[in-house]
């Protein structure tokens, strides 16, 4: 017999008995059930259960968190329910049934991106170390650790060697992620990643430097006047000298009907993505068209054929098109004199209900092709800012509910995570149970992102969205930091006074231990 036995039994009532459970697994620190009726479920009961922390809905899924000893917890469950064990990935089928089109199709998305998370915020640490190290700082007469310490050449050679190889490299990661979510070989995923940055291809970064050079926009050359002629043809633009060192014809297939231009994806999200999407369906067509006895060899070698031609002439063309725009949206959005504000408090105040409903996933792709394409993105920033709250808010609830042992604990871990970024222990934990905390954070974020527009913070990309560490992703030149700085002690320090003061109103304190 199980320590959690009876509590298990409880437990199985209150979620409405064995006949409405499609599916439950467990995580790290919570149970995750696909519920045939949510409605069924007694929520405020299961919340009074001793090992329950507090409990929340997300992407079609009913979680209840009980921390560390979930497993042992899920043991006891699985006995006196007499349910049959299930994966994670069975019970994310059995819920997604139940979702919106909409919903589904961010699931899918998520499911891309969130197995990728450590490796880009490894890298963006990486890249903002870097940056650190290479900013000219004042206590140092205006040189940077770069320049007075050769230990600091030494760091910044990692830090440049991890993260350029982590997004420059971001195509392999995604084309495999994205393969091994449909349901394709990811080998062939993997190769098809490494086809993307090969090169035999022009760099994405040259690429990105020539459409960017005001030298030749104003003299009318384009790209592929670039490369069909050659770099050094306008080598007078630049007083003579040859900056992007292109050979005449080196990245251009002819294909007698027409010339493709080899340019390289690398920090390239979509043309990955669709490309990874592409190869599934098509190795699936393949498959089933060919004998066995010739699979093994025939159906990798005209798989990788068909997607990478379809890549190179319209897949990869196409989605590199749709990302510019996508970028485009953006800085309009928060560039445009007046207009910026009205998007930094919308975006601000919107986000942490985004992470409610799983939809926040988006934006790490929007955030890799403003980096790709900009050198920076002003998305993570405000991303940050709003964990921020999120973490002063649940803070203020430790100390109003230091007569509550158990909500005193759950606050108090929920600070700790949401200081690393980790916000959903503190939104289902706290800020979301009593929903004036939620209110005080959402506020205290949205004037954060306006502070941190205003001072046109970028990040290099994405890294630790908590107070913690955040700084390291944000840029070192300029105003950045300092924006930043101002912008997270708004974030953090407004949301836990805002919490006290709602906390004392009684239209926002409904339902909360406080009078």
């Amino acid at each position: 017999m199980g320590k959690y036995q009876d509590e298990a039994k409880k437990l199985l009532e209150l979620v409405g008995g064995k006949d409405n459970i499609a599916s439950v697994t467990h995580c790290a620190t919570r149970m995750r059930f696909a519920l045939v009726d949510e409605t069924k479920a007694s929520v405020k009961e299961i919340q009074g259960l001793p090992t329950v922390k507090g409990t929340f809905t997300n992407a079609g899924q009913f979680q209840v968190i009980m921390g560390n000893d979930v497993g042992d917890f899920y043991k006891d469950f699985i006995g006196v329910s007499g349910i049959e064990s299930a994966s994670k990935e069975d019970v994310k089928k059995a819920a997604m049934q139940k979702q919106p089109l909409l919903q589904r199709m961010v699931a899918h998305l998520a499911e891309i991106f969130v197995p990728l998370i450590p490796a880009l915020v490894a890298g963006g640490l990486m890249l903002g170390i870097g940056n650190f190290l290479q900013a000219n700082l004042p206590f140092l007469g205006g040189k940077s650790f770069k320049d007075v310490s050769e230990l600091a050449r030494v760091i910044l050679f990692f830090t440049d060697w991890i993260g350029g190889a982590v997004f420059g490299m971001l195509p392999v990661l995604v084309c495999w992620s994205t393969v091994r979510k449909f349901k394709g070989n990811e080998a062939l995923g993997i190769v098809l990643g490494l086809m993307l940055v090969a090169g035999t291809m022009l760099n994405a970064y040259v690429y990105g430097d020539i459409s960017s050079s005001k030298e030749l926009a104003g003299a009318g050359v384009h790209l592929k006047d670039i490369l069909i002629n050659g770099s050094a043809k306008y080598a007078h633009l630049f007083g003579g000298k040859d900056p992007f060192n292109i050979e005449a014809g080196k990245h251009v297939l002819n294909l007698g009907f027409t010339q493709l231009m080899l340019v390289g994806y690398q920090a390239q999200v979509l043309p990955a993505m669709f490309a990874g999407i592409a190869l599934c369906y098509i190795e699936s067509f393949f498959n089933k068209r060919t004998p066995e006895v010739l699979k093994l060899v025939w159906v990798p070698f005209i798989t990788l054929i068909v997607t990478g031609f379809l890549t190179i002439l319209f897949i990869g063309p196409f989605a590199r098109t749709l990302g510019e725009w996508l970028v485009a949206i953006f800085a309009f959005l928060f560039k445009t004199p007046g207009l910026k504000y009205v998007g930094a408090l919308l975006f601000g105040s919107t986000y942490a209900p985004l992470v409610i409903t799983g939809l926040h996933h988006t934006f790490i792709a929007v955030d890799l092709q403003l980096a790709a394409a900009s050198g920076g993105t002003f998305i993570w920033p405000l991303i940050a800012l709003s964990n921020m709250a999120q973490s002063g808010a649940v803070f203020a609830t430790y100390f109003i509910y230091k007569q509550d042992k158990k909500q005193e604990s759950v606050s108090l871990s929920s600070t700790v995570s949401a200081c690393f970024g980790i916000t959903e222990p503190a939104l289902f934990g706290a800020n979301l149970k009593y929903m004036y905390p939620f209110y005080a954070a959402i506020t205290a974020s949205a004037l954060a992102a306006v502070i941190s527009t205003g001072f046109n913070v970028l990040a290099n990309g994405i890294g630790v969205g908590g107070i913690a560490l955040a700084f390291l992703s944000i840029k070192f030149e300029g105003a950045h930091q300092l924006g930043f700085w101002l912008a997270s002690i708004v974030a953090f320090g407004l949301a836990f006074v805002l919490t006290f003061v709602f906390s004392k109103n009684p239209k926002l304190n409904k339902g909360s231990l406080t009078k």
